[in-house]
């Protein structure tokens, strides 16, 4: 199963981030008061072309998780597929550029901006004047007003997903002409650029019902350069066909057509001329790769692909003295698989990183990681750099880890905050432990009854349907921690140690990096939200730096590291320290528990034992991440160009709901402070965009130095294309510009691969 969905401003809005605090909030190292422009990790792959040189007409087969449920994107269940139509078919005011900053759109935005602040923030807009929906109606105010009072919260028979943004808006209304909004907000909003992108017409957002049902399946309105033609439910296919209103540069495709492919088919799909543009797993890559250095080697297939050489060359398989009659004449399953793989050889892959990130969630609501400093010392045993190695640089894809919680790099509020929580040191790490009264050697009582995980630990009846590792290799368990650290101390970094680990790394690389995107598959639970898509973030006040980095992130001065750690478990109180690590244990996830082998011997190195459980892939989130029954779990979070309204949710303090429960938001870690609340209370409500991206730096090293989630790596992306496909592939940030994609004119020569690719 692959973990991959709704496109990053959908989920983060989808299942979703409240007043300013007077607080002064010194700025810690690694914060960066500096404004230093940053660059994306990598750029994006999508063979650029003029439009010159793009064909026109043709249809582009694209492969998608799903045939969506719903083309209303404001939906509980709504899904990538939900975001790529709209993105081809519905206004959107403001795209992200290649570096993940909001654009205005000029096919349907003349200009946009902030006229008045005092007393009230109004904004402008200006609308072009060619922009028309598909039924020839103009684009209007008419338009705005209607999305905001279904999006405003107010009105409960609207069920919405989320209303961040909308519920601040007092009025709308006509500007001078029909061409004019005015937008007037009851509170100040930073992000207003967030808004009505993708904009619905007033039939869609008009009443409750058509709100409700009127976009699930199908969608009669649109105002793109595209339109929706036909959902064939039973072939699983969406098809997009060119607008013929469409007032901007015209739509080089004739069609789009979207078809529902799992991950794992989607190599002999390609292989079967099938497909043209797909994102793939790594081991559908590299088969792609080899085709493609096969083609350019003398012969069908090259022999170090595997292929029989000369045989293949003169197109017939020797023939031995006791083969059979015609039994040479048989192709074999290596012949078929050989077939395969060269009819991938008019492909290729172009890579970038998703605008997404991998992170270590820790549980914070109780238990051993309840205290800040578990949970720092399980930070500061992290060797992050050689965990993005791990997974990107077998890629070919730059290994660095990232360091913000809130946005990446290429991004305007992206700075290193890791400083304030530290660098991989085990000799901190194992302080910190000891500081929280974890020593070696102590009383273990025995556990007769079931072990609690994360907020409610898991029942009995549960565990009937796990795979628990608790005794492998790489659990740090009792009965192998100890080898395995001493082991991996001592050969860790040698040539050996590193062989063995890139052997163990291709053989389960067959797929992506199987990291769960927080409702990215359209199934982000309404118990775990509350329905909303509101939130709050979290506080953290800090005392005593050290090593450049905020107090409190290390142990006191002069708190000596348990001797021996390594090799013995840490007690206290009776208890043995050991984590519950839950993954998922479909097909789809190998990389990921690549990733969770290799944390869990790093933990094992300061004396923390991990319990590995391996759950069903459709469990795995609801059951366990979003239900809290856990210790440690990998996932993703997109990253998002509004970040102080998009992140608030994912670290909000949670607060008690009115039945005594807990209530979360997005925040699963359950790790939040009041000070991080305020800075992004502050962030959101101030109009001056330096002040903005400064709040969002301090709120992230407050992050960092709470702990609760480790950020890792930012995700691979892998595309598959046809080589004559212009200006689609690794979109990386960037919006796709749907009306550019096409085939390049025959004479015309591939785009070039971005350099430094």
């Amino acid at each position: 199963m692959s973990y991959d969905g709704v496109g990053p401003r959908a989920v983060m809005r989808s299942v979703a981030f409240l007043t300013a605090g007077a607080l002064a909030v010194p700025l810690l190292t690694g914060c960066g008061s500096e404004d230093e422009t940053s660059k994306p990790l990598a750029g994006q792959d999508i063979a650029p072309a003029a439009r010159a040189q793009v064909t026109q007409g043709g249809t582009l087969r694209w492969a998608v998780d799903t045939v969506p449920e719903t083309f209303n994107t404001f939906q509980s269940d709504a899904d990538a597929t939900t975001t790529r139509v709209a993105q081809a078919v519905l206004p959107s005011l403001y795209r992200i550029d290649e570096n993940g900053r909001a654009r205005r759109n000029p096919a349907y935005l003349e200009s946009a901006k902030v006229v008045d602040s005092e007393p009230r923030q109004v904004v402008l807009y200006k609308l072009n004047q060619q922009a028309v929906w598909s039924d020839g109606r103009e684009i209007g105010a008419a338009d705005f007003a209607a999305q905001w009072r279904a999006l405003s919260g107010k009105d409960s028979a609207y069920w919405t997903a989320r209303n961040a943004g909308y519920d601040r808006i007092e009025k709308i209304e006509r500007g001078k002409n029909d061409l004019e909004v005015r937008v007037t907000f009851a509170r100040p909003y930073a992000d207003w650029q967030s808004l009505f992108s993708p904009l619905y017409p007033k039939q869609v957002m008009g009443t409750p019902d058509s709100f409700n049902d009127g976009a699930r399946r199908k969608l009669k309105v649109t105002a793109g350069p595209f339109l929706v033609k036909k959902v064939d439910r039973k072939n699983e296919q969406v098809r997009l066909a060119r607008n013929p209103r469409w007032w901007g540069r015209p739509a080089k495709l004739s069609e789009i057509v979207l078809t529902a492919v799992p991950r794992e088919k989607r190599a002999a799909a390609l292989a079967a001329g099938k497909l043209d543009l797909a994102e793939i797993d790594p081991a559908a890559a590299q088969r792609i790769d080899s085709a493609s250095a096969a083609k350019g080697a003398a012969g069908p297939r090259s022999v170090a692909s595997g292929s029989s050489g000369a045989a293949e060359k003169s197109g017939a398989a020797e023939k031995k003295p006791d083969d059979k009659p015609g039994e040479a004449d048989k192709p074999s399953k290596a012949d078929k698989a050989d077939e395969t793989d060269a009819s991938l050889a008019g492909f290729e892959v172009r890579r970038s990183l998703e605008p997404a990130y991998t992170q270590l969630a820790l549980n914070g609501a109780d238990g051993p990681l309840a205290d800040e400093r578990v949970r720092r010392a399980v930070a500061r045993a992290l060797d992050r750099t050689a965990l993005a190695a791990l997974v990107l640089k077998p890629l070919g894809l730059p290994a660095v880890p990232v360091g913000s919680h809130l946005a990446l790099s290429g991004q305007d509020a992206y700075a290193d905050g890791s400083g304030a929580l530290g660098g991989q040191d085990t000799a901190e790490a194992q302080a910190l432990l000891a500081d929280a009264g974890w020593v070696v050697g102590g009383p273990i009582k025995e556990e007769t009854g079931e072990k609690a995980a994360g907020s409610k630990g898991e029942k009995s009846k549960e565990k009937k349907s796990e795979s628990k590792d608790s005794g492998s290799k790489d659990s740090g368990s009792k009965d192998s921690g100890s080898k395995d650290s001493e082991d991996d101390s001592r050969d860790g970094d040698t040539e050996k140690a590193e062989k063995k680990e890139k052997e163990k790394e291709k053989e389960s690389e067959k797929n992506d990096d199987g990291t769960y995107i927080v409702g990215q598959d359209g199934k982000a639970p309404a118990e775990a939200t509350g329905g909303k898509d509101l939130a709050q973030d979290g506080k953290q006040q800090l005392t005593h730096p050290h090593q450049g980095g905020a107090a409190g992130a290390y142990a006191p001065k002069g708190t000596a590291a348990p001797a021996g750690a390594a090799a013995g478990a840490l007690a206290k109180n009776g208890k043995a320290l050991s984590l519950r690590f839950v993954l998922p244990s479909g097909p789809g996830s190998e990389s990921l528990r690549q990733v969770a082998t290799r944390i869990s011997r790093m933990l094992a190195k300061v004396g923390i034992r991990t319990e590995t459980v391996k759950v069903a892939d459709d469990s795995y989130f609801k059951d366990h991440v979003a239900s809290g029954s856990y210790d440690l779990a990998l996932y993703s979070w997109p990253a998002s160009a509004f970040p102080a309204t998009d992140a608030r949710p994912i670290y909000a303090k949670p607060q008690p709901a009115a039945d005594g429960s807990l209530n979360v938001e997005q925040n699963y870690t359950r790790v939040g402070t009041d000070q991080v609340d305020q800075l992004f209370d502050q962030a959101i409500s101030t109009l001056d965009e330096g002040e903005e991206r400064d709040l969002i730096r301090k709120a992230d090293t407050r992050i960092w130095a709470a702990a609760g989630s480790i950020p890792l790596y930012q995700r691979p992306q892998l595309t598959a294309a046809r080589k004559n496909l212009a200006n689609a592939g690794a979109f990386g940030f960037q919006t796709p510009v749907y009306e550019d994609m096409g085939f390049l004119e025959k004479g015309a020569g591939p785009a070039a691969h971005p350099s430094g690719k």
